[in-house]
Parts: C-alpha cells; structure tokens; sequence
C-alpha cells in the first residue's frame, strides 16, 4: 500500500485546505434515488439507512431538512490507510479547541467535516500541529 506511514512526517506535511462549498450529513433509506447517490460526495451504509454527505444547497434543492452546516478540510499529505496515530492527533487538537470533528478516510487523503462556523479556527488548530511553536 502507498501513502505516508510516519507520523511526524504525516503532521509535518499535513497541508490542511478548506473547501469553498458546504456540506451536510443525511441519512435515507435503503431505496435511495439515482440522483441523489450521483451528487452525493460520500455514501455509507448503516443499519438504520444509508448515509450520504450532500453539499447544502444541493440538499436543500432537494428538501432534506438542513440542520447543521459543515465544512471539509482535506489534509494534502497522501497518507496510508495504515498509518497510526494521524487521525488521533488531529482528533485531539480539536478537542482541546472544543471542535466537533467528523473524519472521512478515502485511498489518498483524510478529510475532516468541521462545523462551517468554526473551520477556520480547525484550519488553524491543523496548522499548529504541522508547525508547533
């Protein structure tokens, strides 16, 4: 498997980014329409249902109740799926910042869906991280 395994390295070249667009967690049941899985940026499934990350106005267009706004941060650094310790870190730094904090796993890239209100604040707290003072 590819990727980056060690951590400092892995914090050290974080290269944490900020989307523009906002996103939103919902779930639908198992029946779930064509569109919606073609628009959604994540889909998972769950016993309760399927679980879909829609960015808001695309959710909102299609009347899911839109109740809590995120934003996704992309960490730049190709970590590997095998790599210990990265999501914790981050985990931990924004805990002590009192930021909830959703993470995401794809093949490449780790990313982290923050309350829109507070993703700059996550974007620092990510920066300070790859350059502690």
């Amino acid at each position: 498997m590819s990727g980056e395994t060690d951590l400092n390295t892995l914090l050290k070249t974080l290269q944490p980014a900020l989307s523009p667009e906002s996103f939103v967690f919902v779930s639908v049941p198992y029946a779930v329409s064509p569109t919606h899985l073609a628009n959604a940026l994540m889909v998972y499934k769950e016993d309760e249902g399927i679980t879909l990350i829609l960015e808001s106005s695309f959710a909102r267009n299609e009347g899911f109740a839109v109740d809590s706004i995120y934003k996704r941060i992309t960490c730049n650094v190709h970590s590997s799926l095998d790599a210990v310790g990265m999501t914790a870190a981050m985990s931990a730094g924004l805990t002590r910042a009192n930021i909830s904090a959703n993470v995401v796993a794809g093949f490449y890239h780790d990313h982290i869906f923050v309350p829109a209100s507070r993703a700059d604040e996550a974007i620092a707290v990510l920066l300070e991280l790859a350059n502690p003072s």
